[in-house]
């Protein structure tokens, strides 16, 4: 139970600790560069790092806000997070909500005093978490985020587990971003090589140009109100129509 660092009392451990930190930190990143081309990869080194580095974490999440997707609860490394996810998206509203929204890092030191929440606070408690942080992960145009870390006990997030919770959700938030990127540049590259095949077939089909060809593509997906892309994979999986 708790992190994965023993957190070391008196200035005599400070240097020991510190050296293990960075260590372990540097493992992380070795392992996000590792991940750096799966999103799902990414945010899985990330919960497990800090639900292993974090002082008092037991377990750990991610929650994301998606423009077109909704509320989603992900890579936890247990169900209590997901739990926890869910009841504050039916609540809209909890720590994690408030650190997406508000960009704030949010710490919970016992649900059973908490006053703020009062609808999830009692509901959190009764799911088993006691203690909470949530740290505002990243926000782009698309998409807004929150790092949660639970405990089972009252109190067990100290000033070191803010610090080095926020580190690593600042350098989490960076390998997240470049992971979505690469991501959105494999799919960018998969849909223009799709447009592309299903232009020829266009060509070869009609006798016409690769101009012409996209003028076709471009109008079905005007007509049908869907994705350029997703007309070019059915021609590819279904043929040209026959009707330009």
């Amino acid at each position: 139970m708790g992190s994965g660092i023993e957190h070391p009392v008196g200035p005599d451990h400070e240097d020991g600790f510190e050296h293990r930190l960075r260590a372990e930190i540097e493992q992380i990143a070795r392992d996000l560069r590792a991940e750096h081309a799966s999103i799902i990869g990414t945010l899985e080194v990330i919960t497990k790092s800090a639900r292993d580095v974090v002082p008092g974490a037991e377990d750990a999440g991610i929650t994301l806000v998606t423009r077109g997707r909704g509320f989603q609860s992900r890579a936890a490394t247990s169900e209590l997070p997901k739990r926890i996810d869910y009841l504050q998206h039916r609540l809209n509203d909890g720590p994690c909500v408030q650190a997406i929204w508000k960009h704030e890092t949010i710490l919970v030191a016992d649900m059973t005093t908490e006053s703020r929440w009062p609808l999830f606070a009692p509901e959190a408690t009764r799911l088993g978490a006691r203690s909470m942080l949530a740290f505002q992960l990243y926000t782009t145009e698309h998409t807004m985020g929150a790092l949660n870390l639970h405990s089972s006990e009252a109190n067990a997030f100290d000033d070191d587990a803010v610090s080095i919770g926020g580190t690593l959700a600042t350098h989490a938030a960076i390998a997240l971003i470049a992971s979505q990127r690469e991501e959105q540049f494999r799919d960018a590259l998969a849909s223009r090589d799709i447009i592309g095949q299903a232009k020829g077939m266009l060509m070869q089909r009609y006798s016409i140009d690769a101009d012409e060809a996209f003028a076709i593509l471009t109008r079905q997906s005007q007509h049908t109100n869907i994705p350029v892309h997703e007309v070019a994979l059915n021609i590819i999986e279904h043929g040209p129509d026959p009707a330009k």
